[in-house]
């Protein structure tokens, strides 16, 4: 069985991972996305709310689970039983540093490869930060992301202008 991990911070899932998503997971058994909790970052979404949105987006993809996780990677792909990471490449900065990591990776974890996956060129412009800038400024976002993405979106910035 071949198993893969898409890590990421997810914070929000936007329309890019979610054609890395489908696209990894026609390709594997079974893909785990792992929501990394980074306790030295202060995300939007708390890994809950982004375990809870990436449930949502892909309950239709039934080879498809989403974990959060914390710590090194490696940890987590050996404790997924997991032989693959994918990863989406926008242009070639991310490549470089990609390539640093997945060969950081197979020193530490042999049995471990990476796959990259290009991202389709109507994605390449997106991350998640530019969904946040323009969602926190009430931005049309809607291209960006899912509307349940949207919508989680539009509620936390509402909230967030309401406490200050």
């Amino acid at each position: 069985m071949r198993i893969a991990v898409y890590p990421g911070s997810f914070d929000p899932v936007t329309n890019g991972h979610i054609d890395i998503i489908k696209r990894a997971a026609s390709m594997v058994d079974h893909l785990i996305i792992g929501v990394l909790h980074n306790s030295s970052k202060t995300p939007l979404f708390s890994a809950e709310e982004r375990v809870n949105m990436l449930s949502e987006v892909c309950q239709e993809l039934p080879n498809v689970e989403i974990r959060a996780f914390d710590g090194l990677l490696v940890d987590f792909v050996v404790e997924c039983h997991a032989t693959i990471v994918v990863r989406g490449l926008r242009a070639v900065t991310d490549f470089e540093y990609e390539l640093q990591w997945a060969q950081s990776n197979r020193i530490v974890c042999p049995q471990m490869d990476t796959m990259f996956l290009v991202t389709n060129v109507q994605y390449s412009y997106l991350s998640s930060s530019v969904v946040r800038e323009y969602a926190a400024y009430q931005g049309d976002i809607s291209a960006f992301v899912p509307e349940s993405v949207a919508r989680r979106l539009r509620e936390k910035f509402d909230n967030r202008t309401l406490v200050q």
